[in-house]
């Protein structure tokens, strides 16, 4: 008999987990823009899938690795305009899909309009839950943004403007990269991902008692710590916030804003009208996503 090592890997892995008592592996599908809009599509006829040829005034650096795990090496795009003559700002794009699933190219659209309108867009592949737990994927999402300031010079980023985006679970990431003070960012996207797992409004779910180690009773001290909402502070990062009208995905949201207002920092909220979650998979919502994104980014960091 021959046995595949990474199969056998991961079954030794997930029979310890059960064995432990650590919360089963949800039984999550692939998370992609193709298979979103493929579901999208019954239930909203009018949605078209998201067709965009590359800009002419861009380019793209596919599958450059920004660093190295014990032999696992984790890659992200980079999406820049043509013209090296001044310096741009830098957005680093973070994907969703329950931190269990979901891939860097599912952020190729977004990251390439926003390169065609004068930023610089590294869309960041990270360890998802299968591979390591938390804190691992936020880890290599600041260690991809290191990457990219080291790398300043050859993509003309201007390193005092950095922000962050990213969507569902990724938002929630990317939102905890941006209010954290040591990653130095100045903006920061949350495309309808929760800011706080332990808020009243919060419901707990497999997904993230799966990436946190536990469930919210047994390991409350990786749910507080991987809430955006605990850090926010004068500090904090001007916030914009595009939510669909699924209130569950809003979770800490309100009093996330009611914070950066006693502080005087900008930010926005928009609600997409009788959206799904994952709404930014189809059309027209992706351009009304596109739109406010470049509108709040244009304020805040040009």
């Amino acid at each position: 008999m021959i046995f595949n090592r990474k199969h056998t890997y991961i079954s030794i892995f997930f029979v310890g987990t059960m064995a432990f008592g650590q919360v089963n592996r949800p039984n999550a599908t692939p998370y992609t823009t193709e298979g979103t809009f493929e579901k999208f599509k019954k239930k909203y006829p009018f949605l078209t899938s998201i067709e965009r040829p590359v800009p002419q005034n861009i380019k793209i650096d596919q599958d450059v690795e920004y660093k190295n795990v014990n032999g696992l090496s984790l890659k992200a795009d980079v999406y820049y305009p043509s013209d090296q003559s001044k310096k741009y700002p830098g957005i680093a794009m973070v994907h969703g899909g329950g931190w269990i699933s979901g891939s860097k190219e599912n952020e190729k659209f977004m990251a390439m309009e926003l390169a065609s309108k004068g930023y610089l867009v590294i869309a960041i592949g990270y360890r998802l839950a299968d591979v390591a737990k938390y804190p691992a994927g936020v880890e290599d999402i600041e260690t991809g943004i290191d990457w990219l300031k080291k790398n300043y010079g050859k993509y003309s980023l201007n390193k005092k403007k950095m922000g962050v985006l990213g969507e569902s679970a990724g938002a929630q990431m990317a939102t905890l990269v941006g209010v954290k003070k040591k990653n130095k960012i100045q903006a920061i996207v949350n495309v309808d991902g929760i800011v706080s797992f332990i808020h009243p409004e919060a419901e707990e779910s497999t997904y993230a008692a799966y990436w946190l180690g536990g469930d919210r009773e047994n390991n409350l001290k990786n749910w507080k710590e991987a809430s955006p909402l605990e850090y926010v502070d004068k500090n904090t990062p001007p916030t914009l916030f595009i939510n669909s009208s699924q209130p569950r995905f809003h979770a800490g949201r309100d009093d996330m804003m009611k914070k950066l207002k006693s502080y005087n920092i900008p930010t926005e909220f928009h609600e997409i009208k009788d959206s799904p979650h994952s709404f930014w998979s189809a059309e027209p919502w992706f351009t009304e996503t596109l739109n406010l994104t470049v509108d709040f980014l244009n304020k805040v960091l040009k």
